[in-house]
């Protein structure tokens, strides 16, 4: 296999054309193909935990806790204060998984991309396909929730319609970075270490209380990581609280993207080409 892989790259026309041949959707239709055929009731936990979530929190707890405060001091219900922060949840959560789990498997037992890149595939190809794949995980996710906010009563202004361009931003910038990552793991107790990042930056990147409540030291600490800059792009779009700050946050995403874009690809290159 490693000859017929060096074989192939020898023939291969060198520059951009080496990274990337225009049929990413091969990927694609191939990882759909291969869903089908899967459990869909792992699908279905993923819809369905951050619904749990607002219902014992925003709506249960919600009751003792009362109104608070968006970012431009206006009065809001609980509810809709965590409503969209699980939406950025949600859409980290099926992007990141995708691109880590799947991939991890992908990568060291079934060999598919020692096959693909046999092919006229290029890294730049299956690091897209891949990313897609995860990103239509991710939008699945943040749709179903989506929509569960609007019948509720929780998306508080138009506004609210952009959202969904929000997570799909949020779930491209996860699974760009997240199979990047995966790439560098070996074991599966190496892949523990996903959920031990996870799990915190769910819980203190301003998804259930505002960043005002750390010491400023922590909080400089929470507005470096991703998560922090989703929940508060989503939160203020369906809030309504619009402002300067919102671009920052977009920005944040697009810097992620295209590094992490570049670092899969690379990595790719390295472990199956090169």
């Amino acid at each position: 296999m490693t000859a017929d892989l060096r074989t192939d790259t020898q023939h291969r026309t060198g520059g951009v054309r080496a990274l990337y041949s225009g049929n990413a959707r091969a990927v694609v239709a191939r990882g759909l193909l291969a869903t089908r055929s899967t459990n869909w009731i792992i699908v279905l936990t993923g819809v369905f935990e951050p619904v749990f979530y607002l219902l014992a929190l925003g709506i249960g707890l919600g009751s003792y806790i009362g109104g608070v405060t968006d970012t431009q001091g206006q009065p809001i219900p609980y509810a809709a204060y965590i409503a969209p922060a699980l939406l950025a949840v949600s859409a980290m959560n099926g992007a990141i998984y995708d691109s880590t789990w799947n991939v991890f498997f992908k990568m060291h037992f079934g060999k598919l991309y020692q096959g693909m890149l046999a092919t006229s595939l290029g890294p730049l190809d299956v690091a897209l396909g891949e990313i897609s794949l995860a990103l239509l995980r991710g939008a699945a996710y943040g749709t179903t929730f989506l929509l569960v906010m609007q019948a509720l009563g929780l998306n508080l202004s138009w506004t609210a319609l952009l959202a969904l361009p929000a997570i799909l931003l949020i779930a491209f910038g996860f699974a760009s970075l997240g199979m990047g990552i995966t790439s560098y793991m070996k074991t599966f107790q190496q892949m523990d270490w996903i959920a031990f990042v996870l799990l915190p930056m769910f819980l203190f990147s301003a998804t259930f209380y505002p960043l005002t409540v750390y010491p400023e030291p922590i909080q400089w600490v929470v507005q470096a990581l991703p998560l922090w800059h989703g929940v508060e792009l989503v939160r203020g779009l369906t809030t309504g609280a619009i402002g300067p700050a919102m671009l920052v946050h977009v920005g944040y995403y697009l810097v992620m993207v295209a590094v992490g874009l570049v670092f899969t690809t690379r990595r790719l290159r390295a472990l199956f080409l090169d």
